[in-house]
């Protein structure tokens, strides 16, 4: 595939025909994967919704007909699940999503990801870390092979760049580094050391360009090192200057470290894995936020979230109910982020 990463228009362009692709091939997961990314956008849903229709038909009709005759099919199971979650509803009723502002805060609406089974809300990890488990879920499974977007070197890495299966930013992707030496999601300084330079070498080409992190611990889906890749033009809201973490004199409701250097970022980082203590991460061009917080599991979800990842801790909120979305206020948001914040502040190890 072209190398994408010259600027945003010609990765936007190699991102959605990678998606057109996708979108003419056959199985139950691309289906799902375009459907997902195409609702990002009403005039995406408007312009993939013609062969969608047809494929949702079509698997219907597949699907149907195995079971009737008492046949297994070759499917992945959450696939399955997803696509059943569609049609109780019907493809007609799938909405595209929406954004709207609450204050500071940035809430969205969407409809496709809630039919995503909520396998992590609950679960409690001990400690931030656990050994690369090539049984369990991970990029390196045949099946992700169609999900993936760009594959190459890029400043000096490996790296692949997965769709994101049901995404909530633009141009939303999995980038993951070194995909065959099978790592855990674990950070390292080289691997901390690089999305930091990556974040500032796509500025100029890029706008809005920004990687999230999350932990172990810290609603991190899969144990193999990866990040997620957005672009946001707006910026997200734990980005603007009223918070005391950027200059102004606003508190912000969970613990936040702004830093502009990659090695006092870091030393944050080491000192977070020597305490064990679950944290997320948001890069962006000369500059890393991070969030250390209470562990997945300890605090109760809101039943308008499936979890906080570092998405939510920088602001962003994902709502899949229309009615919470029109209705969360900036007193829910605060108080719901205010719970994930530590009982003792972090000391830096010297």
């Amino acid at each position: 595939m072209k190398f994408p990463f010259s600027s945003i228009a010609e990765f936007s362009h190699e991102f959605n025909k990678g998606l057109h692709v996708l979108a003419s091939k056959q199985g139950l997961g691309p289906f799902i994967l375009v459907c997902a990314n195409a609702t990002v956008h009403e005039e995406m849903f408007d312009e993939f919704k013609p062969s969608l229709e047809r494929q949702y038909q079509e698997l219907y009709d597949y699907y149907r007909q195995a079971f009737a005759d008492g046949c297994d099919v070759d499917v992945v199971d959450e696939d399955l699940l997803v696509f059943l979650k569609m049609h109780a509803i019907g493809f007609e009723s799938i909405r595209h999503n929406e954004v709207r502002k609450e204050d500071l805060w940035k809430i969205q609406f969407n409809h496709i990801r809630s039919f995503r089974p909520r396998r992590i809300t609950r679960f409690i990890h001990e400690g931030i870390s656990e050994p690369y488990n090539e049984d369990g879920f991970n990029f390196n499974k045949k099946f992700m092979a169609s999900e993936c977007f760009w594959s190459g070197e890029l400043m000096g890495r490996d790296i692949d760049l997965f769709y994101n299966k049901y995404p909530f930013a633009d141009l939303h992707g999995l980038l993951v580094l070194d995909k065959t030496a099978c790592k855990p999601q674990v950070l390292r300084k080289k691997d901390h050391d690089y999305i930091f330079k990556l974040a500032l070498e796509l500025d100029s080409g890029f706008p809005g360009v920004g990687f999230g992190y999350n932990s172990y611990g810290a609603y991190a889906s899969v144990n193999h090192l990866h990040f997620q890749m957005i672009v946001d033009e707006e910026g997200l809201p734990v980005m603007d200057n009223a918070w005391k973490h950027n200059g102004g004199d606003k508190e912000y409701p969970v613990d936040c470290f702004a830093y502009e250097s990659v090695s006092a970022s870091w030393n944050m980082i080491r000192t977070l894995h020597h305490l064990e203590q679950p944290y997320n991460i948001l890069y962006v061009p000369g500059r890393v936020y991070i969030f250390p917080r209470k562990a997945q599991g300890m605090v109760e979800v809101p039943g308008w979230s499936s979890g906080f990842t570092w998405y939510e801790l920088s602001g962003g909120m994902i709502s899949f109910n229309y009615n919470d979305y029109t209705s969360l206020t900036t007193k829910a948001i605060e108080n719901h982020l205010s719970m994930l914040k530590l009982d003792r502040p972090v000391q830096l190890i010297a």
